[in-house]
């Protein structure tokens, strides 16, 4: 009965300006952007050496810029040494700035129902690339990169879409860690060419 249902929706002790909240927050949206970075310089760009592997990142929500929906880093891949492995929800694509290589990417049978479910399928694809290419990753691919030359880093450039996250969907994995891999490790822009030749060296 209707009366009835009033006596449940008029409980409640709590008051919290929610809306006023969010409205505020639109309203100061122009001056908080104003001061975020349009552009941004190399010196400004974080080096993290990532279970991923040596990234460079260029646009990523932790660093104060306009960006709203795209994160992006560059990777880079020691000579005849390899990516960490892993796999996300979102695509990806990736460009390649310098080197040769291939990926392995594993497609995964994906099951959304009250939980999230993913089965890897039994065949690995592989991918050959070469400075210039662009490599696309499909939603909820295991994928990894290699740098086929002995003598030479690759570099990709990865753009991966950050609404899945905002959409409580940051489903990302790490299966593998690149081999190079140290958390102990903190890289400044100095240290990088020589972390690059102790890679090569350990991977020969």
């Amino acid at each position: 009965m209707a009366w009835d249902e009033s006596k449940a929706w008029r409980r409640g002790r709590h008051n919290q300006k929610l809306y006023q909240a969010k409205l505020e927050d639109a309203q100061s949206a122009p001056s908080r952007n104003a001061k975020r970075k349009k552009l941004v310089h190399p010196e400004d760009m974080p080096w993290e050496l990532s279970p991923q592997g040596l990234l460079k990142h260029l646009l990523n929500e932790g660093m104060n810029t306009r960006m709203e929906t795209v994160d992006a880093y560059m990777l880079i891949i020691a000579p005849g040494s390899r990516s960490g492995k892993h796999r996300q929800l979102a695509e990806e694509c990736l460009y390649v700035l310098e080197g040769r290589g291939y990926d392995l990417h594993q497609d995964c049978d994906v099951e959304i129902t009250d939980t999230y479910h993913w089965k890897p399928q039994a065949e690995v694809k592989r991918f050959e690339w070469e400075a210039g290419d662009v490599i696309y990753i499909p939603p909820c691919t295991i994928h990894q990169h290699f740098n086929a030359d002995p003598a030479r880093p690759a570099r990709l450039i990865s753009c991966i879409n950050r609404i899945y996250k905002n959409s409580g969907l940051n489903d990302l994995e790490q299966i593998e860690d690149a081999p190079e891999y140290d958390p102990k490790v903190v890289l400044t822009a100095d240290r990088v060419a020589q972390y690059i030749a102790k890679a090569a060296k350990k991977v020969a």
